[in-house]
C-alpha cells in the first residue's frame, strides 16, 4: 500500500501538480525568509510578529503563482472566481499560521535554534497541511 502511495506520488494524477506546488512553495519560502530577516534583523521587529507578515505576504504571493502554474486546468478566472480563490487560499493557509508560528516558536524558545532555520523547519511541517487542502478545497 505504501509503495502505491509513493509510486502514485512520483507518476500518478497528481505528481504534476505536487511537483509545481513544491516549487512555488520554495520560491515563495525564499521570499519569505528574506522578508522575515528583512523585518527582524534590519527593521527590529520580534521574530513572531515579522513572521506572521512574512507568512501573510507570501500566501498572497502563493495563490496568484499557483493558480496560474500549478493549478492552471482548474484555475480560478474572472474577477469575483479569482477573489473567491484568493480568500478560501487565506482560509486555508490562514489556519496553518498557528501552526507554522507555534513550531517556530517551539524550536527558537524550547529547542534555542536560530529563528531562521526555525521558520524554514515550520514551513515546511505546515507545507503538508497547505497542499491537501489547497488542493482538495481551494482548487478542488
Amino acid at each position: 500500500m505504501l509503495r502505491a502511495i509513493l509510486r502514485d506520488l512520483a507518476s500518478g494524477p497528481i505528481a504534476v501538480q505536487l511537483r509545481r506546488f513544491v516549487i512555488v512553495g520554495a520560491v515563495t519560502a525564499g521570499i519569505q525568509m528574506a522578508l522575515l530577516w528583512t523585518f527582524v534583523d534590519a527593521a527590529g521587529v520580534n521574530y513572531l510578529i515579522g513572521a506572521t507578515v512574512a507568512i501573510e505576504i507570501t500566501i498572497v504571493l502563493s495563490y496568484v503563482f499557483n493558480n496560474a502554474w500549478t493549478f492552471q486546468a482548474s484555475q480560478n478566472t474572472g474577477v469575483s472566481e479569482y477573489l473567491f480563490g484568493l480568500f478560501k487560499t487565506n482560509l486555508v493557509r490562514g489556519t496553518a499560521i498557528p501552526i507554522q508560528l507555534a513550531v517556530l516558536f517551539a524550536l527558537v524558545e524550547w529547542a534555542g535554534i536560530l529563528y531562521l532555520v526555525g521558520n524554514a523547519a515550520a514551513i515546511l511541517i505546515s507545507g503538508v497541511y497547505r497542499f491537501v487542502l489547497d488542493a482538495l478545497w481551494t482548487w478542488g
